[in-house]
């Protein structure tokens, strides 16, 4: 009951954080619109990014993703060369946003890890090490170390832990790069769990990924099409359940994989009867749903931008990630925000789309972040 009347009092009477001003020439909609996206870019300062400082005074975005390396130019310090320095970054993003950001990395740990030893951060283990140790508690004071660095690095989102299976060990995405616990839904279930506890300790958000299992796949969702058809099984789906029966409600990640058996149209991402029949619907989901990579060549290379945003929202995406490490497009949050406002205003969207999305939003980020004026 106390669950109702809060979300009842944002929808109605609140719809904005606490403490939190419209920005000059911005309405309500246009913020809830902003909370929806997280973007990557360009820079170790904000001096380097005007285009993200626009994005989070005009557009008041949700959030931002951060890399050490920037593929589409093949060089390392994109946005993390050191403690001290993200340290900094981190500091100038929360000052300059009205509403406090979702600020994320993939810190997996072993190859998946964005804040390296080499840069000064402490090294960390592979999913695949601890899934072989199979020890939760190990795998907890490891998580916990990970947490560590993040709260002090002011990251307060881990792209993590990964629960697909190991189905394909030659899986080039997956397996291959060691990021899966084990074949086993029951050690990944424990191993996720450990991971997710100690993130908390820390007040890091978890993000359990990618939604519903990319553990089997022989392709890589980065470079094209990727067809599990054949391969998923419905285990896949069992560390999800086990998680969300025990009351897990971060964020899940979706997967871009197109699995005919689930969906005979479109990839997970852009699913309905994946994220709000599946996800939602049969395991009781309730947080929100964050996209992978919306510039991934198995989105971009077959939806153009407008048809992607509203196929993903109508899906029941809450956040839409630009990671902007595939493509570089300093504007994709502009143009993002203008395509989601255009559906709202032509009926393609109704408000209360939005809004159910804003409060899932809101919800974690009142849950997590230090939302105080």
């Amino acid at each position: 009951m106390k669950q109702t009347v809060l979300l009842l009092f944002f929808l109605f009477l609140s719809p904005l954080a606490a403490g939190a001003a419209v920005p000059h020439g911005q309405d309500q909609l246009d913020m809830k619109i902003g909370q929806m996206i997280m973007v990557g870019f360009r820079g170790t300062t904000l001096k380097d990014a005007p285009a993200l400082v626009e994005d989070i005074t005009k557009r008041n975005i949700g959030g931002v993703v951060l890399f050490d390396y920037d593929v589409p130019t093949k060089s390392p310090g994109r946005n993390i060369v050191s403690p001290e320095q993200l340290r900094r970054l981190t500091r100038e993003l929360q000052q300059t946003a009205a509403i406090p950001l979702l600020i994320a990395v993939d810190q997996e740990g072993g190859r998946i890890s964005r804040l390296k030893a080499a840069y000064g951060f402490p090294g960390s283990a592979s999913a695949a090490m601890l899934g072989r140790i199979n020890n939760p508690d190990s795998t907890y004071l490891s998580a916990l170390a990970t947490s560590e660095t993040l709260e002090n690095a002011g990251v307060n989102v881990n792209f993590a832990p990964v629960v697909d299976l190991n189905l394909n060990p030659g899986n080039p995405i997956i397996g291959r790069l060691e990021r899966s616990f084990s074949a086993d839904p029951a050690v990944v279930s424990a191993q996720a769990a450990a991971t997710v506890k100690a993130l908390h300790e820390k007040q890091i958000i978890a993000t359990l990924k990618h939604f519903p299992g990319h553990g089997s796949s022989t392709t890589d969702t980065h470079k094209g099409f990727t067809d599990i058809s054949g391969s998923w099984e419905s285990i896949e789906l069992e560390p999800y359940r086990k998680l969300i029966e025990n009351g897990y409600s971060d964020l899940v990640m979706t997967a871009h994989v197109y699995n005919a058996t689930l969906d005979g149209l479109y990839p997970a991402t852009l699913s309905e009867r994946i994220i709000t029949g599946i996800l939602r619907d049969s395991l009781g989901f309730s947080g929100p749903v964050i996209s992978d990579d919306m510039q991934m060549q198995a989105v971009a290379a077959h939806y153009n931008l407008r048809t992607a945003i509203k196929l993903a929202l109508e899906a029941g995406v809450d956040i839409l990630l630009f990671a902007n490490n595939s493509n570089y497009d300093p504007g994709i949050a502009e143009k993002a925000a203008a395509i989601i406002r255009s559906l709202v205003d032509e009926g393609a969207l109704f408000p209360e789309r939005i809004d159910r999305s804003y409060l899932r939003i809101m919800k974690l980020k009142q849950q997590y972040l230090d939302m105080s004026p």
